[in-house]
C-alpha cells in the first residue's frame, strides 16, 4: 500500500509545478510589462498569461490517444522535460516573442500533467484510498502556488526584481520531477495489461501493493479490457458449505458454486436466487425498467447508491467473506502459497498449450501464473484451439462447483469478489457445450435467518453454524472468452491469451451506452466547475482584502502595492491547504457525490452574500468583514468539493481501453471552459457589474447541485472495472426503459 502512496505523491509533483507556474506568472507579469513597455498593449500582456492556457488546450487534444499508445509514464516524462525547457527559455527570453514561445512550451507541460496525473493515480491506487490519493494533485498544486507566491513576494522586495529568475526557477523542481518519472515511477499496470505485457504488469502491482500475491487484481485488470458487452445483475445466497438451506426460490444444485476460504476446512456455497429480489442492488436494478423514461433521478445513481449502504459490523463469516479491505482470499499476502503446484501448472501449460503472447513476455514465465490450466469434468474431450492457452483464471484458493466445474475467486478491493464459473449443458446433438461467466460479488442487504424466509428478520441474531449473507452479482462474459471462441463451440473452458485481447482504442467504443453515459457525466461536471465562479472570486479577492484593511496595514509596514497583492494571494492560497487536507480524509469516507452535495450549497450562499454586499450599501468595515468571510468560505469549500472531484470522477468512470481518449475529451472541455470564463469576466463586469457576475455564478452553482443530485453516482471504494461495468448495465437498462 505504501508503494502506491509514494508513487501518487511523486506523480502529483506535476501538479505542484502547474500551481508554481500559475502563481509565478501572476507576479512576474507586473515586471514583464514594465521592461517590454506593454502598458499600451494589453493584448500582448494578456497573451503572455494566456499562452499557457492555449498550449494546454492544444496538447490536450492529442494527449489521450498518445497516452493510450505510448503509455502514461512516457507522457509524464515528456511533461517534466517540457517544464524544464520552458524554464530555461524563460530565463533567456531576449524579447517578448521568445517569452511567448516559452509560455507555450510551459502550457504543453501543464496540459499533460493536469490531464494524465489523475488517470495515472487512479490506475495505480487501491480502491479503498483512491479518492485520497487523487486529491493529492489539488493539494500539491496549492502548495506549489503558496511556495511560488512566497518566492515572488520575497523577490519583489528587492531593489530590482528579476522576472526572468522568477520564471526560470521552475527548471529546478522540474529536474526533480524528471528524475522521479524516469527512475521511480512505474508504468500503469492497467496500461501494461491493455498491451498484453502481463509479466511487467504483475511486477508493478507487486511493488505497488507490497506483496507477492496479486493474482486477484491481475485478473481484474484483464477483465477491464472489455468495452460494453451483455451484463446482468443477479442475486446469490452465500452460506456455509455444510448448511442445507431449503428454499423454493433457490436454483438447482448444478448452479451452486462452492467457495473455499483461506483457512483449512473453511468453505461456503453461493446459491443463485431465481425469484424477484426485494433487497439491495438487484431490486434497485430491477426497478429501473419500471421507472418512467422521464424520471428525474438517473436510475444509475440509485444503482450505484445501493452498493454503499451501511452494513452491520460483525466478526463472523460475513465479515471474513466481505471485509472492508482486501478479501478472504488476499489478506496482505500473508497466506501460504502452494508454489510447487504453481510451477507444475507452468510446466504443464507450457508443454501442451503454447502462448500467443509476445516473446519474452508470456505468462508461462510467471511463478504464480495468472493463467493456468485446470481440470474440468470434460477435460478428456478438450481440443486445443488456435487462440492460445486453454485456461481458467485462478488464485491460491479455488472456488469449485459441486459438479467439478472450476471457478477461480478472489478479492478485488472494496468488499468485491471476482469469480468465474464454467457452465455446461447438452445441446440438441447430445454434445456438451457451455461457456465461462465472470461474476463480481458484493454483499447486499443484511443477514437473514435460516429459520424464516431468506430475506426476513433483518438483523436477527443468527447462530454461527447457520448464518449466510445475501450478495448481488454482476454477471457477464469474461474478457478472455472471445466471441470467436463462442462461434467455434469449444468443449471446455477455452480462453484466449490476454495478449490477444490487447486492442487499441476504437472510436466506435465511444458510442457504447455506458461510455456515452460516462462522457455526459464527465463533460457536464467539468463545464459546471469552470462556470461556478472560482475565477471571478480569485479576481476579486485582492480587492476584497484591500477593503478589509489588509492593504493599509501592509503599506504601513513599508510594503509596496505590488508586493502586497502577492502576499495577499499567498495568504489566500495558504487558507486552502487545511480544507484540501480535510477533503483528502473524507473523499473515501463520505464519498465524492456526498462532498459535492454538501459543499456546493456553501458556494451558493457565499456568492449570494457577495451579491448582497455589492447591492446593499453598508459600512465599509461591515462590508469588508462580510465579503472577506464569504470569500474565505468559498475558497475552503470549493477546494473540498468542486476543485478536485471532477478530475477524480473523470479518471474513474471510463473503461481502460478508451480511458485516455475520454479523459482528453473531458480535459479539453475543462481548458476551453477555462478560457471562456477567463476572457468573458472583464466583459461581464462592464456589462452586468460585479453583483450580476456573482449572481450568474450562483445560478450555475444551483444548476451544478441539481446535476450532481440527478446524474453523478457515488464511486468511492469501487474497483475501476466494476464502476465501468455499472455504467454499462445501467445505461443499457435506461435505454431499454425509454424504448418501452
Amino acid at each position: 500500500m505504501s508503494g502506491a502512496v509514494l508513487v501518487a505523491v511523486a506523480a502529483a509533483i506535476g501538479n505542484l509545478l502547474q500551481g508554481w507556474d500559475n502563481a509565478t506568472i501572476a507576479g512576474a507579469v507586473l515586471y514583464i510589462k514594465r521592461e517590454f513597455k506593454l502598458e499600451s498593449e494589453p493584448t500582448i500582456e494578456g497573451l503572455i498569461v494566456a499562452m499557457s492556457l492555449i498550449g494546454a488546450t492544444c496538447i490536450t487534444t492529442c494527449s489521450g490517444g498518445i497516452s493510450d499508445w505510448l503509455g502514461r509514464r512516457p507522457m509524464l516524462i515528456i511533461s517534466s522535460v517540457l517544464y524544464f525547457l520552458s524554464g530555461l527559455v524563460m530565463i533567456w527570453s531576449p524579447n517578448v516573442y521568445i517569452l511567448l514561445l516559452a509560455r507555450l512550451l510551459d502550457g504543453f507541460g501543464v496540459g499533460l500533467a493536469v490531464t494524465l496525473v489523475p488517470v495515472y493515480i487512479s490506475e495505480t491506487a487501491p480502491p479503498e484510498i483512491r479518492g485520497l490519493l487523487n486529491t493529492l494533485p489539488q493539494f500539491t498544486g496549492s502548495i506549489g502556488m503558496f511556495l511560488s507566491y512566497c518566492m515572488v513576494f520575497g523577490m519583489s522586495l528587492m531593489t530590482l526584481p528579476n522576472w526572468r529568475l522568477m520564471l526560470g526557477v521552475l527548471s529546478i523542481p522540474s529536474l526533480i520531477y524528471f528524475a522521479l518519472t524516469v527512475f521511480f515511477l512505474p508504468e500503469s499496470p492497467r496500461w501494461l495489461v491493455s498491451k498484453g505485457r502481463m509479466t511487467e504488469a504483475k511486477k508493478v502491482l507487486q511493488r505497488l501493493r507490497g506483496r507477492q500475491d496479486v493474482a486477484g487484481e491481475m485478473a481484474l485488470l484483464v477483465e477491464g479490457l472489455g468495452v460494453g458487452g451483455e451484463t446482468s445483475i443477479e442475486e446469490y445466497i452465500i452460506g456455509p458449505a455444510n448448511e442445507d438451506i431449503e428454499d423454493p426460490d433457490m436454483s438447482a444444485d448444478k448452479d451452486r458454486i462452492k467457495l473455499y476460504g483461506p483457512e483449512e476446512g473453511l468453505s461456503w456455497v453461493a446459491r443463485p436466487v431465481t425469484r424477484q429480489s426485494t433487497l439491495g442492488i438487484v431490486s434497485r436494478h430491477e426497478s429501473i425498467a419500471n421507472q418512467s423514461a422521464f424520471g428525474l433521478v438517473d436510475p444509475l445513481v440509485t444503482l450505484f447508491g445501493s452498493v454503499h449502504e451501511k452494513l452491520p459490523a460483525t466478526g463472523s463469516m460475513r465479515s471474513m467473506l466481505f471485509p472492508h479491505f482486501g478479501s478472504m482470499f488476499s489478506v496482505g499476502g500473508n497466506q501460504a502459497r502452494n508454489e510447487e503446484w504453481d510451477e507444475e501448472s507452468v510446466v504443464r501449460e507450457g508443454e501442451d498449450y503454447q502462448s500467443d503472447g509476445a516473446v519474452g513476455d508470456s505468462d508461462d514465465n510467471l511463478q504464480s501464473p495468472l493463467i493456468s490450466r485446470q481440470t474440468t469434468s470434460v477435460e478428456k474431450d478438450m481440443v486445443p484451439t488456435a487462440h492460445g492457452s486453454l485456461t481458467s483464471l485462478r488464485h491460491g484458493s479455488l472456488m469449485q462447483a459441486n459438479a467439478g466445474e472450476p471457478v477461480g475467486s478472489m478479492g478485488i478491493g472494496g468488499g468485491w469478489q471476482l469469480a468465474w464459473k464454467w457452465s455446461e449443458k447438452e445441446g440438441q446433438d447430445g454434445k456438451k457445450e457451455g461457456g465461462f461467466k465472470r461474476i463480481y460479488l458484493h454483499q447486499a442487504g443484511v443477514p437473514g435467518s435460516r429459520h424464516g424466509s431468506l430475506v426476513s428478520l433483518p438483523g436477527a441474531d443468527t447462530p454461527a453454524d447457520s448464518e449466510y449473507v445475501q450478495a448481488a452479482a454482476l454477471v457477464s462474459q469474461p474478457a478472455l472468452y472471445s466471441k470467436e471462441l463462442m462461434k467455434q463451440h469449444p468443449v471446455g473452458p477455452a480462453m484466449v491469451h490476454p495478449a490477444e485481447t490487447a486492442k487499441g482504442p476504437r472510436w466506435n467504443d465511444l458510442f457504447e451506452p455506458g461510455v456515452k453515459h460516462a462522457l455526459i457525466v464527465g463533460v457536464g461536471i467539468q463545464i459546471l466547475q469552470q462556470f461556478s465562479g472560482i475565477n471571478g472570486v480569485l479576481y476579486y479577492t485582492p480587492q476584497i482584502l484591500e477593503q478589509a484593511g489588509v492593504g493599509v496595514l501592509l503599506s504601513n509596514m513599508g510594503i509596496s502595492s505590488s508586493s502586497a497583492s502577492l502576499l495577499i494571494s499567498g495568504i489566500t492560497t495558504l487558507l486552502m491547504l487545511p480544507s484540501i487536507a480535510v477533503a483528502m480524509r473524507l473523499m473515501d469516507i463520505a464519498g465524492r457525490r456526498s462532498l459535492l452535495l454538501t459543499t456546493i450549497p456553501i458556494l451558493i450562499i457565499s456568492l449570494l452574500i457577495l451579491v448582497i454586499g455589492s447591492v446593499v450599501k453598508m459600512g465599509n468595515v461591515v462590508h469588508a468583514a462580510i465579503s472577506t468571510v464569504s470569500v474565505v468560505l468559498y475558497f475552503c469549500f470549493f477546494v473540498m468539493g468542486f476543485g478536485p472531484i471532477p478530475n477524480i470522477l473523470c479518471a474513474e468512470i471510463f473503461p481502460t481501453r478508451v480511458r485516455g481518449i475520454c479523459i482528453a475529451i473531458c480535459a479539453l472541455t475543462f481548458w476551453i471552459s477555462d478560457i471562456i470564463v477567463t476572457y468573458s469576466l472583464p466583459i461581464l463586469l462592464k456589462s452586468v457589474g460585479l453583483a450580476g457576475v456573482f449572481g450568474m455564478y450562483a445560478i450555475v452553482c444551483v444548476i451544478s447541485w441539481v446535476f450532481v443530485f440527478l446524474k453523478v453516482p457515488e464511486t468511492k471504494g469501487m474497483p475501476l472495472e466494476v464502476i465501468t461495468e455499472f455504467f454499462s448495465v445501467g445505461a443499457k437498462q435506461v435505454a431499454a426503459a425509454k424504448n418501452n
